[in-house]
């Protein structure tokens, strides 16, 4: 396209109130938020954030719940584990029985606190496939965004019915939350980066470790 041509839509453009009726296309049907075709969201959704190093385990029902959860943090080697608010008491219980000390979050711990606390347990508000990532708007059962922040290890409870196809059709799902102004965590694995050198580092903008129960 010449430079000439890009000036004339501009103006145009801007002659129209900002609104550029120059271009036309081929009409769409794709509205936002409507799932595209995928056929199985689940699997999709395990393989993709496997990708991202994350360890994932499904179960049925939630009666495997309580000593998946023990298992994840036996794995990662945590000796203590911040339970929000809300979350299911009897799905930590077996862990506590396994001697990993349990962290209320009510009153809220201090950042220090936080910090010296091997895991974090929490629910999910939903999940997409296509790109494996997991969406936290930090209701109930999720807590509060620095608890998926600081503690080395995250485990994730999921259900197979939050797991949709896409991130259009997740952030239709979160936009209540997103009007009343909730933060909203998107969490693709384990925290990663990497330098100039792209020597891979983990756990630098939070958990290195990614546990995910998918249940159902």
């Amino acid at each position: 396209m010449s430079r000439e041509l890009v000036f004339k839509r501009i103006r145009q453009a801007l002659q129209n109130g900002g609104e550029d009726t120059s271009a036309t296309g081929a009409p769409s049907t794709w509205e936002y938020g409507r799932p595209t075709a995928v056929a199985d969201p689940i699997g999709l959704f395990i393989e993709r954030i496997k990708d991202y190093r994350a360890v994932v385990l499904r179960t049925p029902g939630v009666e495997e719940v309580p000593l998946l959860i023990a298992s994840c943090l036996a794995k990662a080697q945590a000796t203590s584990v911040v339970v929000p608010v809300g979350f299911d008491e009897a799905w930590i219980r077996t862990a506590a029985l396994a001697g990993i000390e349990l962290y209320r979050d009510e009153p809220p711990l201090s950042k220090q606190e936080l910090d010296g606390i091997s895991a974090v347990v929490t629910t999910a508000t939903s999940a997409m496939a296509e790109t494996g990532t997991i969406a936290l708007d930090h209701r109930s059962g999720q807590g509060r965004r620095i608890l998926t922040l600081l503690p080395d290890t995250h485990v994730c409870v999921i259900r197979i019915d939050q797991i949709v196809s896409d991130v259009p059709e997740s952030m239709a799902l979160l936009k209540t939350s997103i009007q009343a102004g909730l933060p909203i965590t998107l969490i693709s694995g384990p925290s990663a980066t990497s330098d100039i050198e792209l020597t891979r580092v983990e756990g630098v903008h939070g958990p290195r470790n990614l546990y995910v129960i998918v249940v159902g």
